[in-house]
């Protein structure tokens, strides 16, 4: 594990940890490190789940499909990050979303039981694991209302503007990258990919937005036009 080490210490389960107390808390957690292929799935809806997953190399994308092939994206996974936690800490629950790579990716699993219970020779570093789990926990869930609040507007113009504001905002900046292609912004929005490329030529056109690939500048940012 040394040699991700840098990236454990970025992930938000070991925030305020030293590399030290990294490597120690390790021993309770039983990791075990796996590789997968690009498109393969590491975990499909209704598994149960047991372990926290900590991406160490690659991209993961957590989907959910519909019955007739329509992809949604809930969010993506980047080195560093966890997911499943909230299932993983919910015995015998079931995933409503699927986990796949979007490249060829390591990923680290850990035991959750041994996060949330002290072991039999305790270490001063699980309450600060089991805070940094419940905090992440709590972020995930204010991205998934706010990525709510983006798909309950009405049109694909309006969840484009309701998406791309709170980016600009997340940036703090009008000038910003965000982290999907045409068709993942589709999928996270879900919107037709069409319409949206559409709508986006529309607001370019009327001088709301600019944007290069994944690149977008908000030119005008009150009284947007529906």
């Amino acid at each position: 594990m040394k040699k991700y080490l840098n990236i454990l210490q970025k992930s938000s389960l070991f925030s305020g940890l030293k590399s030290t107390e990294i490597e120690a808390m390790l021993n309770c957690l039983q990791p075990k490190m796996l590789e997968y292929e690009k498109n393969e799935y590491i975990a499909h809806a209704d598994d149960t789940i047991e372990y926290i997953g900590l991406l160490l190399e690659g991209k993961l994308q957590i989907i959910r499909d519909d019955f007739f092939g329509n992809r949604n994206i809930i969010s993506k996974v980047t080195p560093s990050h966890l997911f499943a936690e909230a299932f993983a800490c919910t015995p015998g629950s079931h995933l409503y979303m699927s986990v796949v790579t979007e490249m060829p990716s390591k990923v680290l699993f850990m035991n959750v039981n041994r996060a949330l219970h002290t072991c039999s020779s305790p270490c001063v570093f699980h309450s600060t694991v089991i805070r940094n789990l419940l905090s992440d926990i709590a972020r995930k869930n204010i991205q998934l209302n706010e990525k709510l609040t983006h798909m309950t507007r009405r049109t694909t113009r309006e969840k484009l503007l309701s998406y791309l504001s709170a980016e600009s905002l997340r940036h703090n900046s009008t000038s910003f990258d965000i982290p999907y292609n045409r068709q993942q912004l589709a999928d996270y929005l879900s919107v037709d990919r069409s319409a949206m490329s559409n709508e986006l030529c529309k607001m370019r056109d009327e001088g709301l937005i600019t944007f290069n690939k994944t690149h977008f500048d908000i030119l005008y940012s009150s009284d947007y036009k529906k």
